[in-house]
């Protein structure tokens, strides 16, 4: 049986949760490895309906769930979200959720920086969640973050704070701001520490016992390849590395480790907050696109814009991201419209180009090209084979796979976790 990694191949969004639910059923330990409560998973089980942020889908199903160390943990808000599933009946203890002793914790004044510097950034902004993981990654490579194993060692904190402080306290006072309240947050810490240091352990020690015992691992990705802060819409992006290569770095299980890496796909596209969008729409097939696939974010609420498909991209995050397969979400969102149009390249500067230039200008100036399809009146919701789906709807299919240059290995055709047409078995390779 072989690993699975779930990523996003668009710019997050695509209906991971359900997939990821899917294959969480039928795995034995379920890990998160970059990110943190800036991206969500929406998990639809009968009919109850279960909003993640920050924990591993595998949670709901009692799966053991492991949190990455390359993910930056706000204490408070697992504590609140870990609260909110117990209201829905889920069990959560340290038999089968962890935590990565060595993860970075976001603190309240990586949110205070966060809103701030995004409300004086006027054209600048870059559509921040304002939930503090941007400044906890830069403390991270700043080497000045408290991290979960920091927890149990409060009274020896001093020398990280000075450094911490050193660096917070000048931008504060740029914001017209007072500097840290040290001892207000040392009890914050001091009252949160209990709760987290629970379920905290060496993830890598685990991962690796659960590897050599024959567990099937799954990862599971936030965000989407082109949110990468290497390889996305830079400065419009996230502030970790979304790509598949990151199950390594982020879990500590080593490079061997991403096994199966499924590209969750929408069959359309959307986006949520500031950059470049080539297939964006701006009339009533952008609003119906929105209307019938409820496109508002788990975490932020924000509405999503919307677009035709952009083969060019997601060609671009496969090729990224060493993509085995794809799962296509959200097909039955297309079901009536007469036309269908799906982006082939893009006029720049007087030429075609097959690819996303890496230069915000390059990418905004980008204008799609077109190849234009029948669409299908036929209903699509709930096929759970392909003699279910109208002809033209495997047509448009079987042109995503040539114009991606990569296999579609499951079909999505609504919320429901069983209305799905598998063609691949991620664990079966």
């Amino acid at each position: 049986m072989a690993n699975v990694t779930v990523i996003g191949a668009q710019w997050g969004d695509e209906g991971k949760g359900k997939i990821v639910d899917w294959l969480a059923s039928r795995a034995d330990v379920v890990v998160r490895f970059q990110g943190g409560h800036n991206a969500g998973h929406t998990l639809v089980v009968g009919n109850t309906t279960y909003k993640l942020s920050l924990l591993p889908s595998g949670i709901v199903t009692g799966t053991l769930s492991l949190i990455g160390n390359g993910v930056v943990l706000d204490p408070w808000a697992l504590k609140n979200e870990i609260e909110r599933l117990e209201g829905q009946g889920v069990s959560i203890t340290p038999d089968n959720f962890g935590i990565a002793d060595n993860c970075v914790l976001i603190l309240p004044v990586h949110r205070d920086l966060d809103v701030w510097r995004e409300a004086a950034a006027g054209k600048g902004k870059i559509g921040t969640t304002g939930r503090g993981i941007g400044p906890a990654y830069e403390d991270k490579v700043g080497r000045r973050a408290i991290r979960v194993c920091d927890l149990a060692h409060l009274d020896d904190l001093e020398p990280q704070l000075d450094r911490l402080c050193a660096h917070h306290d000048a931008l504060r006072a740029g914001f017209d701001e007072p500097p840290i309240d040290r001892a207000r947050l040392l009890a914050d810490l001091t009252e949160i520490a209990p709760f987290v240091r629970q379920f905290a352990q060496p993830v890598w020690r685990r991962l690796n016992q659960e590897k050599k015992a024959g567990s099937r691992i799954l990862f599971e990705g936030a965000q989407g390849v082109l949110l990468d802060i290497d390889h996305g819409t830079y400065p419009f992006v996230t502030s970790s590395n979304t790509v598949s290569g990151t199950v390594a770095s982020g879990s500590g299980l080593g490079p061997g480790a991403a096994g199966f890496v499924l590209g969750i796909v929408k069959a359309y596209t959307t986006r949520v907050g500031s950059g470049p969008f080539p297939t964006e729409l701006d009339d009533a097939d952008g609003q119906r696109l929105g209307e019938r696939g409820h496109e508002f974010g788990t975490v932020t609420g924000r509405q999503r814009r919307c677009g035709w498909f952009d083969a060019v991209l997601v060609r671009q995050s496969c090729a990224i991201s060493g993509v085995t397969g794809i799962a296509l979400t959200k097909l039955d969102v297309l079901d009536g419209f007469d036309t269908l149009k799906i982006c082939t390249g893009y006029k720049l500067g007087g030429e075609v180009v097959d690819y996303l230039p890496s230069n915000a200008a390059d990418q905004a100036a980008c204008e799609p090209v077109y190849e234009e399809m029948d669409g299908w009146s036929e209903s699509t919701a709930g096929a759970r084979s392909w003699a279910e789906l109208p002809a033209q709807a495997i047509k448009y299919i079987r042109r995503i796979e040539e114009l991606i240059e990569c296999p579609v290995a499951s079909v999505s055709t609504s919320p429901e976790r069983d209305d799905t047409i598998l063609v691949r078995d991620p664990f079966e390779d």
